[in-house]
This record gives C-alpha cells, sequence and structure tokens, in this order.
C-alpha cells in the first residue's frame, strides 16, 4: 500500500499518559509540513512528466526519438540502475535545465521591452502634458500683459483727465475771484 500525504493528515497516535513521549502539537505541526512539501513534490512531479510527454509527442526527428525513449524509460521504469539509466536521467535534467533557462530569458527580454514601453509611454506622456501646460502659461502670460497695458493706459488717461479738470477748476475760479472784485480766499487767512 502506497502511502500518500492524506494518510500522513490523518494518522492518529495513542497518547501515553504518565510517561515520556513528544509533543503532540509539535509533532502534528512537523507532520504539517511534510505534507505540504510532499504535495509540492507530487505536483512538481506531474508537471515534469506532462513536460516529458508534451516534448516526447513534439519531437519529430528520428534521432530525437531514441534520445526522449530514454528518459522515458527512466521515469517509467525507476529501479532501473546502471550508466544509462544515469545519463538519461543527466540528460532529461539538462534538458530540462536548458528549457527553463530558455524561458527565464524570454521571460526577462518580455519583461525588459514591456518596461521600456512602459517607461516611453511615460515619458511621452509627460512631455505632452509639459508642453500643454506651457502654452496654457504663454496664454495666461499674454491675457495679463495684455490687461497690464490696458490699466496702464486707463491710468495715463484718467491721470491726464483729472488734471485737466483740476486745471480747469483752478481757472475758474481764478476767473471767478477775478470778476468779483473779492479777495482771494488766501488772502483772508482762511
Amino acid at each position: 500500500m502506497a502511502l500518500t500525504p492524506d494518510d500522513v493528515v490523518t494518522k492518529q497516535f495513542q497518547h501515553v499518559r504518565f510517561k515520556e513521549g513528544f509533543d503532540p502539537d509539535e509533532v502534528d505541526d512537523f507532520l504539517d509540513e511534510i505534507v505540504v512539501e510532499w504535495r509540492k513534490t507530487i505536483a512538481e512531479n506531474d508537471e515534469l512528466k506532462a513536460k516529458l510527454a508534451a516534448y516526447e509527442s513534439s519531437s519529430s526527428t528520428p534521432a530525437a526519438e531514441p534520445a526522449a525513449a530514454a528518459p522515458a524509460a527512466v521515469a517509467e521504469a525507476p529501479l532501473a540502475s546502471g550508466p544509462a539509466a544515469s545519463a538519461g536521467i543527466i540528460e532529461l535534467a539538462q534538458r530540462l535545465h536548458d528549457e527553463h533557462v530558455a524561458e527565464g530569458i524570454a521571460q526577462r527580454d518580455q519583461l525588459v521591452s514591456d518596461a521600456k514601453a512602459q517607461a516611453a509611454s511615460i515619458v511621452s506622456e509627460a512631455e505632452t502634458r509639459g508642453r500643454e501646460e506651457l502654452a496654457k502659461l504663454d496664454r495666461e502670460r499674454t491675457t495679463l500683459e495684455s490687461r497690464i497695458s490696458e490699466l496702464r493706459t486707463f491710468e495715463r488717461d484718467y491721470r491726464a483727465q483729472l488734471r485737466s479738470y483740476i486745471e480747469g477748476k483752478l481757472r475758474d475760479l481764478e476767473t471767478t475771484t477775478t470778476t468779483s472784485g473779492a479777495q482771494p480766499v488766501s488772502a483772508l487767512g482762511l
């Protein structure tokens, strides 16, 4: 009977009273760790078997078929021993290693190209936003300069009108004082 992870999980031990023994909680925790690792190993084994089967079915050249057949025979008959079985296992391990390295390189290249594209997009967006802000600020500056010019013209015209109004009133005051024969206000001491 093959032992499964579930057998380990469901195994019950007799508790011993008044004798030395192990802490049941500690034993349970350790067995849980074993089960987790065991399940990982089983999943990895299944994945490797699936990859091997996919590799064997995808190899179309006659030269590759004998090389693939040897690891398959080793995987199916793990009790076989000798240099041929060891060579097949090493060849399978090397092939899996090479596949993982190639996948890693491809994934790295994809991540780098994605990051470069994202960086270029961010830079482009920032430059566009910067140009828009500069254009907006330039329009506001032009508007403010125009408004300042208008206010300066208004001030100049207002000062000129005020000056001419005051000068006109002063002339009227002098004319009124001299024609009436009255003394100027300044002569009265007020």
